[in-house]
């Protein structure tokens, strides 16, 4: 692993059109990038899309885009979340066209109330604005710190802290039958 400040001399000459140097910035953040991807999306094919995408997107982008605390990490993570619902929208299309189509037979599939579930929690993080869903990605799942997260999607920290709070609180009303019941406090019958 290298640090910080090794990351950012890659970048910098990543940024001068260094192939070798993006290679290795490559190879650093490819396997989060590309779990951030799979966590996202429903199949292995679309996480690897996804992620080099991200990674074309990084390079096309490479004089605008600007490392947060050291590391191109968070923008790459914020353009996977992007590119996932950039997808979900256009899965979606090509599914109500499909829905359209007539059918001949059915097929078996997976356990439907596990498919309606997954459905209803990417359909709720779906109806949350890129900003929150990317917030919710930074903070909850990959445990960047609140700062960081705010400094990658352009708010402040202070406006940061209250639209996390909105976007989760949003997700427990909007899922508030999938959350479990909470376990007993020890020492209470």
């Amino acid at each position: 692993m290298t640090d910080d400040s090794d990351e950012l001399q890659l970048w910098e000459r990543a940024r001068q059109n260094d192939g070798d140097a993006f290679g290795r910035l490559f190879d650093l953040h490819r396997q989060r990038v590309y779990r951030r991807a799979r966590g996202l999306v429903d199949s292995q094919h679309d996480a690897e899309d996804i992620t080099a995408g991200a990674f074309f997107e990084l390079w096309r982008k490479r004089h605008a885009v600007r490392p947060a605390n050291g590391s191109v990490l968070p923008w790459l993570l914020v353009t996977v979340v992007n590119l996932s619902r950039n997808l979900r929208r256009s899965t979606s299309r090509y599914q109500r066209f499909l829905r359209a189509a007539p059918r001949s037979t059915a097929v078996d599939g997976p356990d439907p109330e596990a498919m309606e579930t997954r459905g209803r929690v990417k359909a709720a993080l779906g109806e949350l604005s890129s900003v929150d869903s990317a917030l919710l990605v930074l903070t909850v799942l990959e445990g960047v710190p609140l700062a960081e997260a705010a400094l990658v999607v352009g708010l402040k920290p202070p406006t940061a802290r209250v639209r996390l709070h909105r976007a989760r609180a949003r997700l427990r009303v909007d899922l508030h039958d999938l959350d479990p019941a909470p376990l007993p406090t020890e020492g209470i019958s």
